[in-house]
């Protein structure tokens, strides 16, 4: 780009920086939400708990099936961003 290109964008200038901000703000956000081990540690604390008689069996039943649903999105997820 020549300088009247940049005298011309100039204006738009801290627009595009807000945007890359935001993008990666999104893009770090997605990287979080999708992390699995977060969600495996979950599943292995539950299980614990099961073992040490803090929860019965029906809640954990219900909370280990909520979790597999979110290890199996993650997982959906990943596959589907090529990862």
């Amino acid at each position: 780009m020549g300088l009247l290109g940049q005298i011309v964008t100039l204006p738009v200038a801290p627009v595009r920086g807000i945007v890359w901000v935001m993008e990666k703000v999104v893009e770090a956000a997605e990287n979080e939400y999708y992390d699995p081990a977060p969600v495996e540690k979950q599943l292995a604390a539950l299980e614990r708990q099961l073992l040490a008689g803090e929860i019965d069996e029906e809640t954990f039943d219900r909370r280990e099936d909520e979790l597999l649903d979110r290890l199996e999105e993650i997982r959906a997820h990943i596959r589907g961003a090529g990862g």
